[in-house]
């Protein structure tokens, strides 16, 4: 008997089966801290939380969408209006899989900035999608779909990039409806059949996989999932397939469904989202929010609540990260000085071990500091720690710079290091970037054209390849041209990073 055959005669003898209650999700831009320009571009003297709304476009706004207004980041509205998409679509796809923090930082507000459309822009959203495409790369699910659904998903060019990140963040009700109501707007029968079934149309469904199945429309592993999914109790009957190679949020969900849920550690960081819904064991939830808050797509202050959510429940491996960071913590409440020089470098190296030094950072630099004075053998580490957050600039308040790299630290927290401070190229290149007085001749061109976003998406580019090739040179050109166009936060807080996470800086 296929599959099919049994989902028919199991549907329409015993009924629908009620639908899933959908998940919840939180809301990344009220964690999130966007780059910001500061003069000589015009800035706004307030921050607002950006209202997000989904709001349908007309077919000339939909790739000028965007959740950080102008008032929020600084950009004008020219920012893409004078580069060629392909241009731009390209520099998108190119962005790298884990960028240097403070880029990271940057290509959110980029991707995110509402901005006009470049001038030869089809009409099925190329570049919404492409940026769209680079969120979700990173494991922003929730900005990126709230990007869509501002955009207005319920169109053809968009409704499988919303399904997909709906049901990579558990909240696919709106979706499903929108495309329940208007079929055309998916050529996927697969997304139609478990649409209708969270609509509550279960027989309609399993009518439609019959057919397509009978067709060769839908093919394992789907229309076994699928089949599973609107009748589980042929799991006695029908063995789960195996897991194929290519994961898609949808085979995902079913997966789950159906009672055989995959981790999400081998899989694309998007799929990390779903282990943050509640469903999963403590320990996935943090190896989950690691992942996430290596890329900036999680708030540091998520990842604290679950690194304290209880106490651990083995040692080594993740664990370890886990006692560290409560020690820390324990030892900041108690204001416990011996407690603190042996926690917060215990803290710091577990976090560097893991790439989320600046994670650790926003979570404790503020604790940090007034917990002053420090004991001797955790001031160091203190004074990186808070050279790695928002509060750089106050890095002096912990130790005083000693050395000629402490100072150079400390002049780049204050946009002034001084070249004598510099003893390696990179340091001397640093410190030239913060010397120049104009962009880089490369990006300078492109900005006198009206092309800022493609100028400072270049220069992000060429100071991430520098920091990872250790190419002094580039990373020169790229601070120049950061603080030209007024990003001077920017440029300071890669700068620091670079010395501080870089290798042989």
């Amino acid at each position: 008997m296929r599959s099919t055959d049994a989902l028919l005669a199991a549907l329409l003898w015993s009924g629908a089966a009620a639908a899933q209650a959908p998940l919840s999700a939180i809301d990344w831009l009220t964690e999130m801290a966007p780059a910001t320009v500061t003069p000589p571009a015009p800035t706004a003297e307030t921050a607002t939380r950006p209202d997000v709304t989904v709001t349908p476009l007309g077919a000339s706004r939909v790739d000028a969408a965007g959740l950080l207004p102008a008032t929020t980041t600084g950009l004008p509205r020219t920012l893409w209006s004078a580069s060629a998409a392909a241009t731009l679509i390209r520099s998108l796809d190119r962005l790298p899989e884990r960028p240097l923090p403070a880029m990271q930082a940057l290509y959110y507000t980029l991707l995110l900035a509402e901005a006009d459309a470049p001038p030869d822009i089809t009409g099925d959203a190329p570049f919404l999608r492409a940026r769209i495409a680079a969120l979700r790369r990173f494991g922003a699910v929730e900005p990126a779909l709230a990007l869509v659904e501002r955009a207005g998903g319920a169109t053809p060019a968009l409704f499988d990039t919303w399904l997909d990140l709906a049901l990579l963040d558990g909240r696919e009700d709106a979706a499903c409806a929108a495309l329940a109501a208007a079929p055309h707007l998916s050529h996927d029968l697969g997304a139609r059949i478990y649409c209708l079934a969270r609509a509550g149309d279960w027989q309609t469904a399993a009518l439609i996989l019959h057919g397509a199945e009978a067709s060769g429309a839908i093919r394992e592993p789907d229309g076994t999932l699928l089949a599973l999914y609107l009748a589980p109790e042929l799991i006695d009957e029908i063995a789960p397939p195996v897991p194929p190679t290519t994961m898609t949020p949808l085979r995902f969900r079913l997966f789950e469904a159906i009672g055989t849920p995959l981790g999400t550690q081998d899989l694309p960081r998007a799929f990390a989202m779903a282990d943050l819904r509640g469903t999963a064991g403590w320990k996935a939830e943090i190896e989950a929010a690691e992942r996430l808050a290596q890329t900036g797509a999680l708030a540091a202050a998520r990842l604290f609540a679950l690194y304290t959510a209880r106490k651990p429940a083995a040692s080594g491996g993740v664990w370890t990260r886990v006692a560290a960071v409560q020690a820390l913590d324990r030892a900041l409440d108690a204001r416990d000085g011996s407690g603190l020089a042996e926690a917060l470098p215990a803290a710091w190296e577990a976090a560097r071990a893991t790439g989320l030094e600046t994670a650790l950072a926003e979570i404790f630099a503020e604790r940090v500091l007034a917990a002053a004075p420090l004991p001797a053998e955790a001031q160091a580490r203190a004074t990186e720690m808070i050279l790695l957050s928002p509060l750089y600039e106050r890095a002096h308040e912990t130790l005083a710079p000693a050395s000629p790299r402490d100072r150079l630290l400390a002049g780049i927290a204050r946009g002034a290091p001084e070249a004598s401070d510099a003893t390696t190229r990179m340091q001397s290149a640093i410190a030239a970037g913060f010397a120049a007085t104009a962009a880089a001749p490369e990006h300078q061109r492109l900005i006198a054209e009206g092309r800022l976003g493609e100028a400072i998406l270049m220069a992000a580019a060429l100071l991430d390849h520098g920091a990872e090739r250790a190419a002094p040179s580039a990373v020169r050109a790229a601070i120049a041209t950061l603080r030209a166009v007024g990003l001077e936060d920017t440029a300071r807080r890669a700068a620091l990073q670079i010395l501080i996470l870089g290798p042989g800086t």
